[in-house]
């Protein structure tokens, strides 16, 4: 087809994928790069029309002259949502969708913990203290209530099997309307003119995992926390940009928030002595997810399938659209 295509060493596939991902390649030239050796990438990104990488792309890509497709092999691409990608008409794609199920056991781990309200537990447990207080008669399971969850892609689809599991009422917001994943009690959508707030006013316990854009930047303040029931649970697998953090930290010292998960934060890392540090309703982990043992599998099949569409000319998997910018304040 007479393509050149640019793979950096520092993918994460075993030697097995890795001779999957060259078959998918040709009959294109391939050019394998050190993405450290930097004359090495000049030089590869002079010849190639497609880039294959484990991070973000970076300025040197939007330079290269004949560069029109590049894949970023990992799931949150806002820091390759710049504008200059779509002036420049260059496809981007990611691997999206590869940690869903583990990020959907992440959300829910927080949701069990939040609403057991495990950290009273676990300090007793420190103090070898067998602890019965009344504050016990108002925990309540999941079972029951309604999860409201901001961002129906992979990682909200896996929720939704996951949270009817615990025999939750499921609702959810998408920017897209397109048919909602079996599971789904009640879709709201952006492009049929509805907002957030009946969600809000119905959720006990609050899924972010929806992408940062300029869009979504601030989506949850404190405008929308207030619209929550009394006694919700708040968590946050997006990025830290998605909330407003001043306006959490206000409504978990309200009571209104009762907890809260976040495995996001601004900035990251956190550093010490930062406020949210020193919150006792809310959970932190950094930024970090449990490898499912078949990920760099879940990627190649992505990129596979991407070469298959690139060239029978069809849309792309999980390409960034203009609706994606992302504009840092």
């Amino acid at each position: 087809m007479g393509s050149t295509v640019a793979v950096m060493n520092d993918l994460p596939f075993k030697a097995d994928e890795r001779e999957r991902l060259l078959a998918a390649i040709r009959p294109a030239d391939v050019i394998a790069v050190d993405p450290r050796d930097e004359a090495a990438v000049g030089a590869a990104l002079d010849r190639a029309d497609i880039a294959i990488l484990a991070g973000d792309l970076d300025e040197r890509f939007l330079r290269a002259p004949k560069l029109r497709w590049v894949h970023c092999d990992h799931a949150g691409l806002t820091r390759s949502a710049r504008p200059e990608v779509f002036d420049r008409g260059l496809i981007v794609t990611g691997s999206a969708g590869r940690s869903g199920p583990a990020l959907a056991e992440h959300v829910i781990m927080f949701a069990l913990m939040l609403s057991a309200r495990y950290w009273i537990f676990s300090e007793a447990q420190k103090r070898g203290e067998w602890l019965r207080s009344p504050e016990m008669s108002t925990l309540r399971p999941l079972s029951g209530r309604t999860m409201g969850i901001i961002g129906m892609g992979h990682t909200g689809t896996e929720l939704v099997k996951r949270a009817k599991a615990f025999n939750m009422r499921v609702i959810g917001y998408r920017r897209r309307d397109l048919m909602p994943p079996p599971g789904v009690d009640r879709m709201y959508s952006a492009d049929r003119g509805e907002g957030l707030d009946d969600l809000l006013r119905n959720s006990h316990v609050l899924a972010i995992v929806v992408n940062l854009s300029n869009a979504t930047r601030h989506l949850i303040g404190a405008r929308e926390f207030a619209l929550l029931p009394p006694g919700a649970l708040v968590i946050n697998l997006a990025r830290g940009e998605v909330i407003d953090q001043d306006a959490l930290v206000a409504a978990l010292r309200s009571g209104h928030v009762a907890g809260a998960g976040i495995d996001v934060t601004t900035p990251e890392p956190l550093p010490p002595g930062h406020p949210l540090w020193s919150e006792p309703n809310l959970l932190i982990t950094p930024h970090f997810t449990p490898v499912l043992p078949d990920r760099s599998a879940r990627s190649l099949e992505i990129i596979v399938e991407n070469f298959r569409r690139y060239r029978a000319g069809e849309p792309m998997l999980n390409q960034l659209t203009a609706a994606d910018v992302y504009d840092p304040m």
